[in-house]
C-alpha cells in the first residue's frame, strides 16, 4: 500500500510544482508556456494509455466548466487572459490534473 502511495505522489509532483508557481509567475503567457513544459515533461517520462485523450478532454472540459461558473458569477478571477474571464493557464493545470487522476485510480486499481 505504501509503494501504491508514493507512485501516486510521484504522479502528483508536476501538479504540485504547477500550483507553486502561480505566486511567483504574473505573467499568464510565461507561465501557461512553463506549463506546457512541465506537462510535456511528464508525459515524456512517463506515458501511459489514454493519457492524451484524457488531456485533451480536461482541457476542452474545463474551458467550457469554468465559463459556465465565471458567467454565472459562481467565480471571478483577476486573471483574465483567457477570453477576457479566466488565466490562460487555467485549462492547462485542469488538464494535468486530469491525467494525475486517471493515473492516480490506475495504480489504485492495478498497482501500476
Amino acid at each position: 500500500m505504501m509503494k501504491k502511495v508514493f507512485t501516486i505522489f510521484l504522479n502528483a509532483i508536476p501538479v504540485i510544482i504547477m500550483i507553486s508557481l502561480i505566486p511567483f509567475v504574473t505573467n499568464d503567457y510565461v507561465l501557461t508556456f512553463v506549463y506546457v513544459g512541465i506537462i510535456a515533461a511528464s508525459l515524456v517520462i512517463k506515458h501511459t494509455p489514454h493519457d492524451m485523450i484524457v488531456l485533451v478532454f480536461g482541457f476542452f472540459i474545463m474551458i467550457a466548466s469554468e465559463y459556465l461558473f465565471v458567467s454565472t458569477g459562481v467565480e471571478i478571477f483577476l486573471r483574465n487572459t483567457l477570453f477576457g474571464i479566466m488565466p490562460l493557464w487555467l485549462p492547462f493545470l485542469w488538464s494535468y490534473g486530469f491525467v494525475a487522476i486517471k493515473r492516480s485510480v490506475d495504480i489504485l486499481h492495478t498497482g501500476a
